[in-house]
């Protein structure tokens, strides 16, 4: 697997990659592959690797951006931190919710037990957490959905799906019943940087063949972007 022919946009501070479920941005315990092992194949004839801004689970597909100098990595940390980042995804969840879409607005807390480890859970006391959902298409009991989150909470999207709306993610082995072949089906599929001087970062990652083989089709504005 060649990350160098995953890039969704590429100039001289910013590096943006079509990033596929199943690699974890940062090296698991267990010492299996992780982004570190590809950074030096996205040098494109830089000294100094890319450093990943923001994560995703390790099963989510799609847009991730990488800084190619400290400075620039300071800016983007301080965008996302600053709720300034358009981010878009794609999920499939195990039911059909009612209506065509709305606002979560559920805050979120870490909790933990012995017996299943630590997961988020719905609570008012909980650091606040919003998404927007628009119900895009209903295939054999699933549906496919387009998150729009305004924070960034750890699991975010997974719980909300699972708490907000009812149903969880395909595939999640946490939040819902797990066990299917493919992984949680979670792409994210457009991400939107602006900067003061130069044009905006915006890319957009190809739609999932794992979400083609539910039969669901590519959506509108989820046609891919090369950069």
């Amino acid at each position: 697997m060649l990350l160098s022919d995953r890039v969704l946009f590429l100039d001289g501070e910013a590096l943006v990659i079509d990033k596929p479920a199943g690699l974890p941005v940062d090296a698991p315990r267990d010492g299996s592959l992780s982004l570190e092992n590809h950074l030096d194949s996205l040098r494109f004839g830089f000294k100094r690797w890319p450093l990943a801004v923001h994560r995703l689970d390790r099963d989510t597909s799609g847009c991730l951006l990488l800084a190619r100098n400290p400075k620039a990595h300071g800016r983007f940390t301080r965008a996302f931190e600053n709720r300034e980042v358009e981010k878009q995804y794609l999920a499939i969840v195990d039911g059909v919710p009612d209506g065509d879409g709305g606002t979560i607005d559920l805050p979120l807390a870490k909790t933990s037990t012995a017996e299943t480890g630590w997961r988020m859970v719905g609570d008012p006391k909980g650091k606040p957490s919003v998404s927007h959902w628009a119900k895009l298409a209903v295939a054999e009991g699933r549906s496919l959905l387009r998150f729009r989150p305004e924070t960034g909470r750890t699991h975010q999207l997974r719980v909300h799906a699972l708490e907000g709306l009812g149903f969880p993610l395909v595939g999640d082995p946490v939040y819902g019943r797990g066990g299917t072949r493919t992984r949680t089906l979670l792409h994210a599929e457009r991400l939107v940087v602006k900067r003061d001087v130069k044009p905006s970062i915006i890319a957009e990652a190809p739609f999932p063949e794992s979400f083609i083989a539910l039969g669901f089709a590519a959506p509108e504005g989820a046609e891919p972007t090369r950069g």
